[in-house]
């Protein structure tokens, strides 16, 4: 058959219930709670078959249920209380003061955005943190828009074979039932947009998605006029292909740049989301050259003052890299443009003074072309600083110009419906506003532990039914005998205390670690007074065998007779499943080799909700721990063995379940509630609403990053451009004069020793060569030494001239106050009386 035309078919929807249609096209129905009831009650069981999707939800529906629920003033009260809230949170434009502009947007470019689980366009926390991303900019009415890609295939589809052997499946994705709509250009057509790379043209069809107030862009290549291989770039996230990984973020950069110019967008801020993005970066500088009439190196100036850049990855070997001769074709277009050759375009990517055949590093380019730098917890900050120092050679790690803002969750998208409740009883109707209000935090206290207690097993109860269905289907598809079946129907305990461990099956991530003394395990799950259940979940990356032995052994561990009740692994984790294990855990798990996690934000969410966390002293937890509110594992040491760190942290991990948890949770006074529990489980939601909470991140975010860049650019690109090509013009005269700077060693006014309080005069010559003194910073370089070569906790002092003179030179002194006892070095150093992005310039920094 050919030429097969299509359509499709929708009940009639009754125009009292109109608002039903609205509301599934924008998913701000999937953090709302009561909009989420206002589809589930129409039919419970349906909403569930439809996978929780209000588009395939309204073909399932009999014409009849709507005429009948047309005429319930229940059901139509219901809606109207939701439609109103949708239209002052989503649709009212206008309410409150705003610290921006008109005309400001942030562009927020990711490879991935995991908002529900119906839209899959996410494979972990990457993309989990850039759905949170844009749902709390719609909740701050944050100008801005996402940016992405629509995978046909998405992610991977998980299962097991008999073995326990993972297997991959890549459903097609049915774009009817998605709430996309397809853009259109200024004729009324879909509108594509075009990009040329080594004689091939890549066509990109432009889809958006409604995220609260926040427009979701992305693009699509599976058009009928393009090539195979072409149509492929935008088929499955995180391919295994190379060539195909280059073309997604070439198309990712490039393309959605190109697609916002075509929607009559422009950013007056661009957010990188993990180096996959980087090409932004360089279509930005095409754009703003053209658009302001300004050259490149004038563009340069703005384009990174205008950047924020953040990093998930705390292992080199995961930034992606790619070989030059892969690389140039794509950007050999440009060269023209900016007056260079494909070679100087290539090594935009490089490190100084690489040989040519060096890999094109994303990150590098990222670095390149972003001010704002930052990591995703205060340890991994530190991790980044350490990792890319090699860039900023002659600054120590604490000075290499990468900071961080620790992530936060989404609080309405992660919270059990019972906990809810209880926070709209106690806290109030701003209760989803989480750290922004202080006394929310406060408030947390008035619960009464019997509801906190009755909520609690309300949502654990749930999991474990949850389980149960998961568990019947899972051995249902294999096929497993009648005397199986009957088992799984009864897996887990409503009474016992339960330990959740979900997340991907990384081998860092250390799932096996509570398997290496497997009779002391078993021994802590059958314990007669104080028994404890596993459940599992989490998928390896298709081409990790590593990850998906260590599903295979655990899932073998769990097969023994006396553990098949307690101990259970969870097929195909996603979103759904992972609210149910954050709501309904008692404990949530994590055991990631330090330092390999940069965040980990699952625990946030079991904290919320009020779940301890035990976890190893890595990514947030070391910001959040103490011990009235969870467990550690270890205090945070570093090993250089593997095995030898694997045997200590899991005998304390054993430890603690042993000795604390399962003591403290089956400590039950008088028989009824443990109630040092939920003291421990207030403290934890308390810490996670005020500390790491998504309204927080992205305060963050707004304040030291998107609003003075915003600001900012309107500055640089008034009147043609004129203080960018000041700065350029600053830039280029340092970047010229700057060799000819000599500075001798520092001389103190006394040798010392000294005692606290007392100070000495440091004096220095510094030779500025055609550079003017009120042109640089001659500064004192000072802190506690540990090693001879290195000041640990540096200091900075200005020096001021003392005097000037003849021959071109410049005496500097300043005073250096004795503030407390130890073993103290200083030296000297010049660097750029200038802005950050010029001041941190690698070559712009001379020590004596």
């Amino acid at each position: 058959m050919r030429s097969i035309q299509t359509f499709q078919v929708f009940p009639y929807v009754p125009e009292p219930l109109s608002f039903l249609e609205t509301l599934s096209r924008n998913l701000w129905w999937s953090w709302n709670q009561n909009a989420i009831e206002l589809f589930r009650r129409v039919n419970p069981p349906l909403w569930e078959a439809s996978g929780r999707n209000p588009i395939i939800f309204a073909t399932l529906i009999p014409q009849e249920r709507l005429e009948e629920l047309a005429q319930d003033d229940s059901y139509l009260a219901h809606l109207n209380h939701v439609r109103r809230r949708f239209e002052n949170r989503v649709l009212n434009q206008t309410d409150g003061e705003s610290p921006w502009d008109q005309g400001e947007l942030v562009a927020y470019f990711s490879m991935e955005f995991g908002i529900h689980e119906t839209l899959p366009l996410f494979a972990g926390g990457l993309g989990i943190l850039a759905g949170d991303h844009l749902k709390a900019a719609s909740g701050m009415k944050i100008p801005l828009v996402g940016v992405g890609l629509l995978y046909r295939e998405g992610y991977f589809r998980q299962f097991l074979d008999n073995d326990g052997w993972q297997q991959e499946e890549y459903p097609e994705t049915d774009l009817f039932h998605l709430p996309l709509t397809k853009e259109k250009d200024s004729q009324g057509n879909d509108m594509v947009i075009r990009l040329t790379a080594a004689g091939h043209d890549i066509r990109a069809l432009v889809w958006k998605v409604q995220v609260g107030r926040i427009p979701l862009i992305l693009l699509d290549t599976n058009l009928h006029d393009n090539p195979p291989e072409i149509r492929d770039i935008t088929a499955r996230l995180y391919t295994g292909d190379q060539h195909i990984r280059l073309a997604q973020e070439v198309l990712l950069g490039i393309g959605g740049m190109r697609a916002l110019e075509t929607l009559g967008m422009e950013p007056t801020v661009c957010h990188l989301n993990e180096g996959h993005c980087a090409f932004v970066g360089i279509e930005r500088l095409r754009q703003i050259m053209q658009r302001y009439d300004i050259d490149l190196e004038t563009a340069r100036e703005v384009v990174p003052r205008t950047t924020v850049f953040t990093t998930h990855t705390p292992v080199a070997a995961g930034h992606d890299e790619f070989p030059p001769a892969m690389v140039k074709p794509y950007l050999e277009s440009f060269a023209g443009d900016f007056g260079m050759t494909a070679d100087q375009m290539v090594a935009l990517g490089q490190p100084d003074g690489a040989m040519p055949e060096s890999p094109f590093s994303m990150f590098i380019l990222g670095l390149r072309t972003a001010q704002y730098i930052n990591g995703v917890s205060k340890l991994h900050g530190k991790v980044a600083r350490h990792m890319w120092s090699h860039v900023w050679p002659t600054r120590s790690d604490d000075e290499t110009p990468i900071t961080h803002v620790t992530n936060g969750v989404h609080i309405p998208t992660v919270l059990a419906p019972e906990i809810k409740l209880l926070y709209e009883r106690h806290l109030g109707p701003r209760w989803n506003m989480g750290s922004t209000i202080p006394d929310n935090v406060k408030r947390i206290d008035d619960i009464f532990d019997e509801e906190l207690w009755q909520a609690h097993e309300m949502s654990r109860s749930r999991l474990i039914r949850m389980v149960r269905e998961m568990m019947h289907r899972q051995y249902g598809r294999r096929n497993a005998p009648m005397n199986v079946m009957k088992a799984v129907d009864s897996v887990l305990d409503q009474d016992t205390l339960t330990i959740a461990f979900a997340r991907r099956f990384a081998t860092y991530k250390r799932a096996h670690l509570l398997f290496r003394d497997p009779d002391r395990l078993e021994a802590i799950i059958n314990s007669k007074d104080r028994p404890v259940q596993f459940i599992f979940a989490g998928k390896a990356h298709p081409k990790d065998n590593e990850g998906k032995g260590i599903i295979r052994s655990l899932v073998d561990f769990g097969r023994r007779i006396n553990l098949r009740h307690r101990l259970v692994f969870l097929e195909d984790y996603d979103m759904h499943i992972a609210r149910y294990l954050v709501q309904g855990a008692d404990v949530w798990l994590n055991t990631p080799r330090r330092p390999m996690e940069a965040c980990g934000t699952s625990g946030m969410k079991a904290a919320l909700n009020g779940v301890l966390n035990v976890s190893t002293m890595d990514g947030w937890w070391c910001e959040a721990y103490s011990p009235k509110l969870g467990w550690r594992i270890g205090n945070g040491e570093e090993y250089q063995d593997h095995n030898f760190q694997d045997s200590v942290e899991s005998q304390a991990l054993y430890n603690i379940i042993e000795n604390e948890i399962a003591p403290l949770y089956y400590d039950r006074p008088n028989g009824g509630m443990p109630t040092a529990w939920l003291k421990m489980m207030k403290a934890s939601m308390k810490m996670a609403m005020a500390g790491f909470c998504s309204l927080r991140m992205m305060s963050e975010y707004e304040e030291r990053f998107y609003l003075p860049a915003s600001h900012g650019f309107e500055v640089l690109v008034t009147d043609g451009g004129a203080e960018a090509r000041k700065l350029s013009e600053q830039h280029r005269r340092y970047m010229e004069k700057w060799g000819q700077i000599r500075l001798s060693a520092p001389i103190a006014s006394a040798s010392g020793p000294f005692r606290v309080n007392q100070s000495f005069d440091v004096s220095t010559v510094v030779q500025t060569g055609e550079l003017r003194p009120e042109e640089l910073n001659v500064e004192l370089y000072y802190g506690k030494i540990k090693h001879v070569d290195r000041i640990d906790d540096p200091h900075v002092k200005m020096m001021h001239v003392r005097e000037s003179r003849s021959d071109g030179a410049y005496l500097y002194g300043c005073t250096l106050p004795c503030s407390d006892s130890g073993r103290y070095g200083f030296t000297v150093r010049v660097t750029p009386n200038a802005d950050a992005w010029i001041r941190y310039r690698p070559e712009l920094l001379t020590w004596a």
